[in-house]
């Protein structure tokens, strides 16, 4: 075999050894769940299925989440389809900033949007004592409900429809537009008869995944349904973690199986859906003819701004108000302002820069390690039969389309013994939540790679290769450099989303491993909220820092990588 033949086929085999330890790494959990929750079926009722199925507890939680996740997928559905339409075929003012405003609840973590609506609302609120429009004493917290839930389960996965919205919307042929006004169709007609039936697909995909991520969330229901004994399905997972016993592993193996299921229904019935809305188009997509909002759009513009007002402002304000009081319920005055809850969390606590240690060496490695691994596995993906790129891809999604809750089960049934034959134990440190990243976040890091070598000329490798150039030359000094954004991009991406996560690892964690978000959620279930918020303040400051980092390498990278942009 002559040298060149050799590292081809050497560069082929490492690739390929890659792809099927990454898809084992995606797979492995999900069958060690299906195992520990099917395993006992041969007792019959004596099952841990079985009394799982038959406790009433279960099918409470399951109503609940139904309930809240149907209900926040209908709010999620008016705020984000209205953004969407707006934003994207008007010509109203200010699009880049609204689409950034109204995105940014999306990458905040949902502990931090649970409680600043919580210390917006309430007898005890610091910003409505400061204006005197606080409740009475005693008056119940109306955030502690289904409905509140629900409130901020829409806010949450509002940008989830925005985005599959938009990408309908941005795909619509502009001649099909042109077409329907120079047949003298008003713009009601167009948007009732040609726009709606086109972006259904959107639609029905944006809800679908409003519907998923409202099912898997943990921080909202946690923050505000645990006080006042509302569970859910990850909430009642959670419930029966902390009070760990005798078979309470198969119990949660089979309640993460039954919402794994309801979340792989959601999937199957979306892309159902899809099928049976999908049109075939013809024509330059791209920006749809901006419609003219006329005397309307002073109107339109300040709805918008409205909403963001409610929905982003005023919670945020709530919470820079409470981080500045002495305690909760005490009403902002220039007697009362204080930093002390900043000098404490970031000089005094040390739970507190142990958390921000954990959490930026997890989303950091985590980071890292995915942004080495994207690159050789998307170039050997796109080399797959489409077939088989299809069910590798599949693989790899699969933790991220799964809720949270059902990952970090699995990881525990998985890893709860010590690894056989090196002997390491992952359970209870942070090798463990650092797997689980790996596992969730693997997807959010190889498509940004995925499309910018699928936009990548074939000819300069073809060049190279021509020129003596082997397949890791070609890949270090050619396409390395070109999709070096488009790598960056989905490392940041993936320290964004990992450095706030909670519903992995609020199962996961142990004592001295507490990441921010497990920080949070603490503080808050035990009493100190003033402490919680000056963390969230802080968290929320950088989350918008990372987004506009992201904003500004938008304009080298593919089109549709940093989702806020055009």
């Amino acid at each position: 075999m002559t040298p060149g033949l050799a590292d081809s086929s050497q560069h082929r085999w490492l690739l390929t050894l890659l792809m099927l330890v990454i898809v084992a790494l995606s797979l492995v959990p999900s069958l060690r769940l299906l195992m520990e929750s099917l395993g006992g079926l041969g007792q019959g009722s004596e099952s841990p299925l079985w009394r799982v199925l038959q406790a009433e507890s279960t099918w409470r939680a399951l109503w609940r989440s139904l309930y809240t996740s149907g209900l926040g997928m209908l709010i999620a559905l008016v705020l984000g389809s209205l953004f969407a339409f707006v934003i994207t075929l008007t010509d109203i003012r200010g699009k880049a900033w609204l689409v950034f405003c109204f995105m940014l609840p999306m990458m905040i973590p949902p502990q931090v949007t649970a409680l600043s609506w919580l210390q917006l609302f309430g007898p005890a609120s610091p910003l409505l004592k400061s204006i005197g429009m606080a409740p009475p004493l005693g008056s119940p917290q109306p955030l502690y409900s289904a409905e509140g839930i629900a409130l901020l389960l829409g806010i949450q996965s509002a940008p989830l429809v925005f985005l599959a919205l938009r990408t309908s919307l941005l795909s619509l042929p502009r001649e099909l537009v042109e077409a329907a006004r120079i047949s003298g169709a008003r713009q009601a007609q167009v948007w009732r008869q040609i726009i709606l039936p086109v972006t259904r697909g959107g639609l029905i995909a944006g809800a679908a995944m409003a519907f998923i991520s409202s099912l898997g969330n943990f921080g909202i229901p946690a923050m505000l349904g645990i006080p006042v004994g509302y569970y859910v399905l990850p909430t009642l997972i959670y419930q029966r973690m902390a009070s760990f016993g005798t078979g309470v592993l198969a119990e949660m193996a089979s309640l993460s199986l039954l919402i794994g299921m309801l979340a792989l229904a959601g999937v199957a019935l979306q892309q159902a859906w899809m099928k049976r809305s999908r049109f075939g188009l013809m024509g330059h997509s791209g920006r749809a003819h901006d419609f003219s909002l006329g005397r309307w759009r002073g109107g339109v513009t300040a709805l918008l701004v409205t909403l963001l007002l409610v929905i982003l402002v005023a919670p945020l304000v709530a919470l820079v108000v409470s981080s500045l009081v002495p305690a909760v319920g005490v009403p902002l005055t220039w007697e009362t302002v204080t930093l002390n809850a900043y000098h404490e969390v970031i000089g005094r606590q040390g739970a507190t820069w142990r958390a921000v240690r954990n959490s930026l060496w997890l989303a950091g490695c985590a980071a890292l390690v995915l942004m080495l691994c994207s690159l050789p596995l998307a170039y050997r993906l796109q080399r797959l039969p489409p077939r088989w790129q299809s069910l590798a891809l599949s693989a790899i999604e699969l933790p991220y389309a799964l809720p949270g809750v059902v990952l970090a089960v699995a990881c525990i049934l998985l890893f709860v013994r010590p690894i056989p034959v090196i002997d390491v134990a992952l359970y209870g440190t942070l090798g463990l939540i650092f797997v689980a990243y790996l596992m969730r976040f693997l997807v959010v890091c190889l498509k940004p790679v995925a499309a910018g070598l699928a936009q990548l000329d074939p000819s300069l490798e073809e060049a190279a290769q021509l020129a003596g150039a082997g397949p890791w030359r070609r890949l270090g000094g050619i396409v390395l450099p070109l999709l070096a954004p488009a790598l960056f991009a989905g490392g940041l991406l993936v320290f964004l989303l990992a450095v706030n996560e909670l519903t992995v690892s609020a199962l996961l964690w142990s004592a001295g491993n507490e990441t921010l978000g497990v920080l949070i959620f603490n503080l808050d279930e035990g009493g100190e909220s003033v402490l919680a918020a000056a963390v969230s303040v802080l968290v929320v400051l950088m989350v918008a820092t990372l987004m506009l980092c992201l904003s500004l390498l938008a304009p080298r990278l593919p089109k549709g990588v940093v989702p806020w942009q055009g």
